[in-house]
C-alpha cells in the first residue's frame, strides 16, 4: 500500500474565517497547494455488486447500507458473521472495517456524502458508520465516521449506527522501525517522508486559525531551520501521527514532539461548515473541527 497517496486531501477550495470562499493564492490553506491526491476516476473497479479499491486492495459492497437499518457495535459483528456464513457476494472474508480502512474512503472536498468525486457507491447514509476499532482509553466505546461531513469520533457500543463491511487485507501493513529521526530543530518521519518543525520555533500559545496561517508565513520569511516551505499540515498528515492503540496522547511511539498539546489546527477547511477547519484532538485521536476565530488550538508546521 502506498502511504503517500493517503497523505494528500482532495481539497481545492479555500475559505476565510467567516466561511466565505476566497482565492487560494497565498492563503497557505490546504486548497492553495491544489489537489495533489491522484485522480479517482480509475480508482474503483466495479465487479457486479462489489467494488475493489485499486488504491488499497480492499473490497466494498457497492450498496453502502446492506443491513438497511442501524445496528449496535455487537450486532454489526454478528451481521458480518452472517455475511461470511452465507458467502455473500461469493466471499467469506468480510469484516468490520478498521478506522484507517473506512477513513481511506473519505473525501475532504465533497459532503453529503464525504466520498470521492465519481465514486460508484449507492444507498449510502449521510450519518455515522461504525468501524471495528475500539477506543483505547474508553473500551466501552468504538470509533465511527460521519459520511455526511467526515468527522471521526467515538460512540458507546450500545448505540446504533450504520454498517459497511469490507473484505481484503494488507492496507494496515505500513510499519517501520525507528520511524522518527530527531534533529536540532525538527524531526523526520521515515514512514511518511515528512519533516515536522519542533522545539522553540513552535508557538506554545493557542491561536486562531488565521493566526496559525500567519505564523507559518512568518516562519517561512525567517527561514526557520533553514527552509522557507513550511506549511500547516493537512488533516490527513496530522492523522498519520495517530496510533489508535494509544491514548493521552494517542501519538505513535517514539514521536519526539517537544510538547504535545490537546489539539492542533490543520490547513484543511471543513466543507460541511466552512467557518470551521479540521482539528486533530490528541487525547484519543478524534478528528473534529474548530471554530476558526477561536483561540483554542495549536500550531504544527510540516514540510
Amino acid at each position: 500500500m502506498k502511504t503517500d497517496r493517503f497523505l494528500h486531501t482532495d481539497q481545492t477550495s479555500c475559505f476565510d474565517e467567516k466561511g466565505l470562499e476566497i482565492d487560494c493564492l497565498n492563503s497557505c490553506q490546504d486548497g492553495a497547494f491544489g489537489s495533489t491526491q491522484p485522480e479517482t476516476l480509475n480508482r474503483f473497479n466495479i465487479i457486479d455488486k462489489i467494488v475493489k479499491d485499486q488504491w488499497t486492495g480492499l473490497v466494498w459492497p457497492i450498496n453502502a447500507n446492506l443491513a438497511d437499518f442501524p445496528l449496535t457495535w455487537k450486532e454489526s459483528f454478528e451481521f458480518v458473521k452472517e455475511m461470511n456464513h452465507s458467502k455473500r457476494f461469493d466471499r467469506s472474508d468480510w469484516k468490520m472495517p478498521t478506522r484507517k480502512e473506512l477513513f481511506s474512503l473519505i473525501s475532504h472536498q465533497q459532503i453529503n456524502p464525504s466520498l470521492p468525486k465519481k465514486h460508484p457507491f449507492n444507498n449510502y447514509f449521510n450519518g455515522y458508520y461504525w468501524t471495528g476499532t475500539e477506543c483505547a482509553r474508553l473500551p466501552n466505546q468504538a470509533w465511527y465516521i460521519h459520511m455526511g461531513g467526515a468527522r471521526v469520533y467515538r460512540g458507546m457500543k450500545h448505540g446504533s449506527y450504520m454498517v459497511w463491511p469490507v473484505a481484503g487485507t494488507g492496507f494496515e501493513a505500513d510499519t517501520i522501525k525507528n520511524r522518527f529521526v530527531k534533529t536540532e530543530h525538527s524531526f523526520f518521519d521515515r514512514l511518511t517522508r515528512r519533516t515536522w518543525l519542533n522545539g522553540k520555533w513552535l508557538d506554545n500559545s493557542s491561536l486562531t486559525w488565521q493566526e496559525a496561517l500567519d505564523r507559518i508565513k512568518t516562519i517561512n520569511t525567517e527561514k526557520v531551520a533553514g527552509y522557507c516551505d513550511w506549511r500547516l499540515p493537512n488533516i490527513r498528515e496530522l492523522e498519520s501521527l495517530i496510533d489508535v492503540n494509544k491514548h493521552s496522547p494517542a501519538f505513535s511511539s517514539g514521536c519526539p514532539l517537544h510538547k504535545i498539546q490537546e489539539g492542533y489546527w490543520s490547513g484543511t477547511n471543513s466543507l460541511y461548515e466552512t467557518r470551521y477547519a479540521w482539528v486533530l484532538y490528541t487525547q484519543d485521536g478524534v478528528i473534529g473541527v474548530g471554530y476558526k476565530p477561536q483561540q483554542a488550538f495549536y500550531l504544527l508546521a510540516i514540510r
